[in-house]
């Protein structure tokens, strides 16, 4: 098994150094690789991705900045492992988590992981950002007839060619939702382990706003009642 952890990164100067040392910091069971997609940063961290210096880390650039799904489709593209699993730049996810998803693939109990949040006062942005995360989830729960906990949590582990097979098209925050969309259209229900969390609010640069809720929204309805191939 070889883990391919995909890092699209967007103006994130001030984090993406440190989360890349955490990241390969972390003493995983496996062989990992590290793919980053700077994703049209017009701040300094072009110049911090160029100083890396790992036999482990690839660095891919956009010209333009062209949304997350974007930079993890063409992160996926490069990709060398056998598994993926997707890992922002801001450090409202802990890299130390990472193995805990690895545990239930290499026990044979599951094929797909996600990472789940608990949300808490001292971890959570704000009220409307937890209700729409769980309002979101409870569609997609009641459109599939499953229980997920957090759709959109970023740390998704599942096998390279079953990300592939998926075809994500959606450029931006939408991706998470298509990706639970499509994998519980197939009957793939994620596997899900706790993980810790701690939201950055908008003066540290938080990206996502309720509009990426509602299309989150009109992707899972879209997914679940168009006609199978």
């Amino acid at each position: 098994m070889k883990l391919s952890i995909l890092m699209p990164v967007y103006n994130e100067v001030e984090t993406v150094a440190v989360v890349v040392k955490r990241v390969l910091e972390v003493d995983y069971p496996c062989d990992v690789e590290l793919v980053i997609v700077d994703d049209g940063s017009r701040d300094g961290t072009p110049a911090v991705l160029a100083a890396l210096d790992d036999p482990r880390v690839s660095v891919h650039t956009h010209p333009v900045n062209r949304g997350k799904g974007a930079a993890i489709r063409t992160a996926a593209d490069r990709a060398t492992g056998t598994h993926v699993v997707m890992c922002d730049a801001d450090l409202e996810y802990s890299p130390e988590d990472l193995p805990a998803l690895l545990r239930p693939v290499l026990d044979q109990e599951a094929e797909v992981v996600y990472g789940t949040r608990s949300f808490s006062s001292h971890t959570a942005y704000s009220f409307w950002f937890v209700l729409g995360n769980k309002g979101v989830t409870f569609v997609a729960n009641a459109l599939y007839d499953t229980w997920i906990s957090d759709l959109e949590t970023c740390f998704k582990l599942m096998p390279l060619e079953l990300y592939r097979s998926l075809d994500v098209r959606s450029a931006g925050f939408g991706m998470e939702a298509e990706i639970t969309g499509k994998l519980l259209k197939r009957g793939v229900r994620p596997y899900e382990v706790p993980i810790s969390y701690r939201a950055r609010s908008r003066e540290e640069g938080k990206k996502l706003t309720w509009r990426d809720g509602v299309e989150a929204v009109w992707i899972l309805g879209r997914i679940r009642f168009r006609p199978a191939r």
